[in-house]
This record gives structure tokens, C-alpha cells and sequence, in this order.
């Protein structure tokens, strides 16, 4: 093995060792496990925000069918006459 000369600082560097390159390999394969990983998130992500898209769209479906069926149970319960209170004089009259 010879010294190779930084063209730069003519500094003489021993050339790669195996361990060094094992090293970038290691890294190399974390880098494209890494970016795996942001793709796979990446689709979950698009995957939840449509679910919850559907779901915030279903639940005001939900909020305007519960507002009308309250307009409606207040429509009719305007619509009932209010009961007469019994009176003391008319409970002892029917006694």
C-alpha cells in the first residue's frame, strides 16, 4: 500500500482502511433505511390526513343533521300547549 499526497496540503494520508469503508457502508445502509422510513411516513401521513378529511366532512354532516332535528323538536314543542296547574280548590272539589 502506498501513501497517497493530499493535492491540497501535500499531506501524505494513508489510504482507506477496510474498517473505514465497512464504516461508510454502515452508514450508507442507515441513509437508505432512513429515507425508507420518510417515504413510508410520508404515505401514512397523506393516508391520515384524507381519513381525517372524511371524517371532520361526516361529522359535520352530523352537526347539521342534530341542528335540524333540534329546530324541528323546537318547532313542536312550541306547538304544545302548556299544562294547566292543578289549583288546591280544584283538587279538593274533585276529592
Amino acid at each position: 500500500m502506498s501513501n497517497v499526497a493530499d493535492s491540497v496540503d501535500h499531506v501524505i494520508a494513508p489510504p482507506y482502511s477496510g474498517g473505514m469503508i465497512a464504516d461508510f457502508q454502515e452508514l450508507s445502509d442507515k441513509i437508505e433505511q432512513l429515507a425508507e422510513l420518510t417515504l413510508s411516513l410520508r404515505r401514512e401521513n397523506a393516508q391520515l390526513r384524507q381519513a381525517n378529511a372524511a371524517l371532520v366532512a361526516e361529522n359535520l354532516g352530523y352537526q347539521k343533521r342534530l341542528a335540524e332535528a333540534h329546530a324541528r323538536v323546537s318547532a313542536l314543542l312550541e306547538h304544545i300547549p302548556p299544562l294547566e296547574t292543578a289549583t288546591p280548590e280544584k283538587e279538593d272539589l274533585q276529592s
